[in-house]
């Protein structure tokens, strides 16, 4: 079992439907309002620990009740919650979602205390991150933080995965740390300085995108799958074949199953498999957390990602 630290975000979710999304000035009445846990950081120590890897969640949080639900939402999964840091000044990041009958929703977040997680609060709890595996980062905490503890993990001989998202253009940045960026099409145009629709091929983009100083590229498709870029060249990883209700933390899943394989140093194809079906399976269901699969799911299922990779 290989020892995975997420140094992300954790944002509480706090959804409401209505017939129509409301005019502004407005006020319309809703129905089943829920509030549910999210943070790509979150998701994705979560999935990871469900594939059996040794997880640790390192973040800040507000010293709040939504953030007391965090806690005991990593405590119940079997997450390490020892790096989770408290903010004296800024509450736990929420999210407030309005869902119409049209399917349409407006998102309004307020990051809270993820943007007061700060490269020397990495610095200062670094002997998490010196006892890991791998080191995985999502972008909704600041970039400096990230790649603060990418750095510092590579020191240690550990792999760093970067998921670009929310993306920001990357070309200035050392990624010379970063063992496997893993954007979506929409994320890897923007870290390479383009435009989200820009009409660029997806092995091109995924070639300008190893081009940055990383050593390997997963670029994710959705149900597609994932190309994978590597000096060496090019390999297409396709999806799991299955009914899809809900892509919502899809991407999450697959960075999970990808530091999972790196940790109990897989080769990097089963690696990539790994993510790419627990991915799938995870679109199953509806909702994040609820979503991601068990390690025994995976294993059930990953074959027929592996022998469809060319």
């Amino acid at each position: 079992m290989g020892k995975i630290t997420v140094v992300g975000s954790y944002i509480v979710a706090l959804v409401i439907d209505t017939e129509r999304i409301p005019l502004e000035g407005e006020t319309v009445v809703g129905r089943n309002y829920h509030s549910t846990h999210g943070g790509k950081g979150s998701n994705m120590a979560v999935c990871a620990a469900r594939l059996d890897a040794q997880s640790a969640f390192m973040g800040k949080i507000g010293r709040d009740s939504f953030g007391e639900g965090f806690i005991s939402l990593l405590r119940r999964e079997g997450v390490n919650p020892d790096g989770v840091l408290f903010s004296d000044q800024l509450p736990t990041a929420v999210g407030m979602i309005i869902f119409s009958m049209r399917g349409t929703n407006v998102i309004v977040i307020d990051m809270g205390a993820n943007a007061d997680f700060l490269p020397e609060n990495v610095i200062a709890h670094q002997d998490m991150i010196n006892s890991s595996d791998v080191v995985l980062s999502p972008l909704e905490i600041p970039l400096e933080t990230a790649l603060s503890a990418a750095k510092l993990a590579r020191k240690r001989g550990a792999k760093t995965i970067l998921n670009p998202a929310p993306a920001v253009d990357l070309r200035r940045c050392d990624l010379t740390s970063i063992y496997a960026l893993t954007p979506n099409e929409m994320e890897g145009r923007i870290s390479v300085g383009l435009n989200a629709d820009d009409p660029i091929d997806d092995v091109q983009l995924a070639m300008r995108l190893l081009d940055l100083g990383v050593e390997n590229v997963m670029l994710t498709l959705g149900g597609k799958g994932v190309i994978w870029a590597y000096p060496g060249g090019v390999k297409q990883v396709p999806a799991l074949q299955v009914d899809v209700v809900d892509t919502v933390g899809a991407g999450d899943a697959f960075n999970a199953g990808l530091a999972t394989g790196l940790s109990e140093n897989l080769p990097l194809p089963e690696c990539i498999a790994l993510g790419v079906t627990a991915a799938s399976l995870s679109t199953q269901k509806r909702e994040t957390i609820s979503s991601y699969p068990y390690r025994t799911e995976v294993d059930q299922a990953i074959e027929e990602v592996l022998r469809r990779i060319h």
